[in-house]
Protein backbone atom coordinates (compact mmCIF):
# COMPACT_ATOMS: atom_id res chain seq x y z
CA UNK A 1 0.00 0.00 0.00
CA UNK A 2 2.61 2.34 0.84
CA UNK A 3 5.08 1.91 -2.37
CA UNK A 4 1.65 2.60 -4.58
CA UNK A 5 1.29 5.86 -2.80
CA UNK A 6 5.26 6.73 -2.48
CA UNK A 7 4.69 6.31 -6.46
CA UNK A 8 2.52 9.13 -6.54
CA UNK A 9 4.46 11.93 -4.08
CA UNK A 10 5.52 15.23 -5.49
CA UNK A 11 6.77 16.92 -2.34
CA UNK A 12 8.37 15.29 0.96
CA UNK A 13 8.17 17.94 4.08
CA UNK A 14 10.49 17.31 6.34
CA UNK A 15 11.19 17.96 10.46
CA UNK A 16 14.45 18.78 11.45
CA UNK A 17 15.23 17.87 14.85
CA UNK A 18 14.59 13.94 15.98
CA UNK A 19 14.33 13.43 11.71
CA UNK A 20 17.45 14.74 9.99
CA UNK A 21 19.27 14.97 13.51
CA UNK A 22 19.14 12.58 16.55
CA UNK A 23 17.58 14.75 18.82
CA UNK A 24 20.71 16.44 20.29
CA UNK A 25 21.46 20.36 20.76
CA UNK A 26 24.82 21.35 21.54
CA UNK A 27 24.72 24.57 23.25
CA UNK A 28 28.48 26.01 23.18
CA UNK A 29 29.69 28.64 25.58
CA UNK A 30 28.18 31.85 23.19
CA UNK A 31 25.03 30.23 23.18
CA UNK A 32 24.62 28.66 19.30
CA UNK A 33 22.85 25.71 19.03
CA UNK A 34 24.91 23.29 16.79
CA UNK A 35 23.28 19.97 15.43
CA UNK A 36 24.94 16.76 13.20
CA UNK A 37 23.19 16.14 9.87
CA UNK A 38 23.54 12.67 8.08
CA UNK A 39 25.99 13.10 5.04
CA UNK A 40 23.51 10.67 3.07
CA UNK A 41 20.78 12.21 3.86
CA UNK A 42 21.94 15.65 2.46
CA UNK A 43 22.84 13.61 -0.49
CA UNK A 44 19.39 12.29 -0.87
CA UNK A 45 17.94 15.79 -0.98
CA UNK A 46 20.11 17.66 -3.04
CA UNK A 47 19.40 14.84 -5.72
CA UNK A 48 15.93 14.71 -5.14
CA UNK A 49 15.46 18.57 -5.56
CA UNK A 50 17.67 18.20 -9.26
CA UNK A 51 15.52 15.24 -10.19
CA UNK A 52 12.41 17.24 -9.43
CA UNK A 53 11.35 16.25 -6.44
CA UNK A 54 10.02 19.04 -3.88
CA UNK A 55 11.28 19.24 -0.44
CA UNK A 56 10.54 21.32 2.01
CA UNK A 57 11.61 22.10 5.63
CA UNK A 58 9.39 22.93 8.20
CA UNK A 59 10.51 23.14 11.56
CA UNK A 60 9.68 24.76 15.45
CA UNK A 61 13.57 25.00 15.84
CA UNK A 62 15.00 28.45 14.74
CA UNK A 63 18.93 27.88 14.33
CA UNK A 64 20.52 30.27 11.83
CA UNK A 65 22.98 26.72 11.35
CA UNK A 66 19.88 25.04 9.88
CA UNK A 67 18.78 27.93 7.50
CA UNK A 68 22.29 27.74 6.13
CA UNK A 69 22.29 23.73 5.68
CA UNK A 70 19.23 23.53 3.32
CA UNK A 71 20.21 26.81 1.40
CA UNK A 72 23.09 24.72 0.44
CA UNK A 73 21.40 21.58 -0.48
CA UNK A 74 18.84 24.04 -2.42
CA UNK A 75 15.43 23.29 -0.62
CA UNK A 76 13.06 25.65 -1.65
CA UNK A 77 10.96 26.16 0.82
CA UNK A 78 12.96 26.12 4.55
CA UNK A 79 10.17 27.30 7.52
CA UNK A 80 12.10 27.97 11.20
CA UNK A 81 10.12 28.85 14.28
CA UNK A 82 6.77 27.14 13.02
CA UNK A 83 3.99 26.58 15.50
CA UNK A 84 1.11 25.80 13.26
CA UNK A 85 2.82 23.51 10.41
CA UNK A 86 -0.58 22.50 9.10
CA UNK A 87 -1.59 26.06 8.13
CA UNK A 88 1.88 26.48 6.87
CA UNK A 89 2.04 23.80 4.87
CA UNK A 90 -1.47 23.78 2.99
CA UNK A 91 -0.43 27.51 2.04
CA UNK A 92 2.85 26.14 0.46
CA UNK A 93 0.66 23.31 -1.24
CA UNK A 94 -1.83 26.01 -2.80
CA UNK A 95 0.93 28.12 -4.11
CA UNK A 96 2.81 24.82 -5.56
CA UNK A 97 -0.42 23.55 -6.97
CA UNK A 98 -0.78 20.09 -4.67
CA UNK A 99 -2.60 18.29 -2.73
CA UNK A 100 -2.33 17.14 0.44
CA UNK A 101 -2.30 13.19 -1.37
CA UNK A 102 0.61 14.08 -3.21
CA UNK A 103 2.74 15.04 -0.04
CA UNK A 104 5.38 12.73 2.24
CA UNK A 105 5.84 14.32 5.60
CA UNK A 106 8.49 12.71 7.52
CA UNK A 107 8.25 13.34 11.36
CA UNK A 108 8.95 11.91 14.62
CA UNK A 109 6.87 14.45 17.67
CA UNK A 110 3.90 15.55 18.72
CA UNK A 111 4.23 18.91 17.05
CA UNK A 112 4.17 17.03 13.63
CA UNK A 113 1.06 14.96 14.55
CA UNK A 114 -1.44 17.19 12.61
CA UNK A 115 0.35 17.26 8.89
CA UNK A 116 0.92 13.31 9.47
CA UNK A 117 -2.73 12.63 9.73
CA UNK A 118 -3.19 15.01 7.21
CA UNK A 119 -0.90 13.79 4.08
CA UNK A 120 -0.46 10.48 1.43
CA UNK A 121 2.39 9.42 3.46
CA UNK A 122 3.28 10.44 6.62
CA UNK A 123 6.80 8.70 7.45
CA UNK A 124 8.07 8.54 11.23
CA UNK A 125 12.53 7.25 12.03
CA UNK A 126 12.46 4.17 14.23
CA UNK A 127 12.77 6.08 17.53
CA UNK A 128 9.55 8.48 16.74
CA UNK A 129 7.23 8.58 20.14
CA UNK A 130 4.71 6.07 20.16
CA UNK A 131 1.21 8.57 19.06
CA UNK A 132 3.61 9.38 15.75
CA UNK A 133 4.04 5.36 14.96
CA UNK A 134 1.31 4.57 15.12
CA UNK A 135 -0.13 7.56 12.41
CA UNK A 136 2.15 6.72 10.53
CA UNK A 137 2.05 4.30 6.60
CA UNK A 138 5.81 4.20 7.18
CA UNK A 139 8.13 3.42 9.82
CA UNK A 140 11.47 3.37 9.07
CA UNK A 141 14.37 0.87 10.23
CA UNK A 142 16.53 4.00 11.22
CA UNK A 143 16.42 6.50 13.45
CA UNK A 144 16.78 10.19 13.64
CA UNK A 145 19.90 11.33 11.98
CA UNK A 146 20.81 7.94 10.98
CA UNK A 147 19.72 7.99 7.37
CA UNK A 148 15.81 8.26 7.12
CA UNK A 149 15.65 10.67 4.68
CA UNK A 150 17.18 8.84 3.01
CA UNK A 151 15.89 5.65 3.03
CA UNK A 152 12.23 7.67 2.41
CA UNK A 153 13.63 9.63 -0.56
CA UNK A 154 15.39 7.08 -2.45
CA UNK A 155 12.23 4.52 -1.97
CA UNK A 156 10.15 7.74 -3.44
CA UNK A 157 12.83 8.11 -6.75
CA UNK A 158 13.01 4.34 -7.26
CA UNK A 159 9.55 3.93 -7.52
CA UNK A 160 9.74 6.90 -9.49
CA UNK A 161 12.03 5.56 -11.75
CA UNK A 162 14.05 8.87 -11.09
CA UNK A 163 17.05 7.16 -8.85
CA UNK A 164 19.49 6.59 -11.55
CA UNK A 165 23.01 4.92 -10.13
CA UNK A 166 24.55 6.29 -13.63
CA UNK A 167 23.37 9.66 -13.01
CA UNK A 168 24.14 9.67 -9.15
CA UNK A 169 28.11 8.59 -9.81
CA UNK A 170 28.62 11.50 -12.72
CA UNK A 171 26.74 13.89 -9.86
CA UNK A 172 29.50 13.14 -7.12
Amino acid sequence: MIYSTFKKIKCVVLDVDGVLTNGTILVNEEGHQLRAFNVKDGYAIQYAVRQGLLVFVITGGRSQGVLSRFEGLHVPEIHLGVSDKLTLLKELLVRYGLSLGEVAFIGDDMPDYTCMKAVGAAISPADAVEDIKKVSHYVSTKSGGEGVVRETIEKILRLQDKWHSEVLIKSV
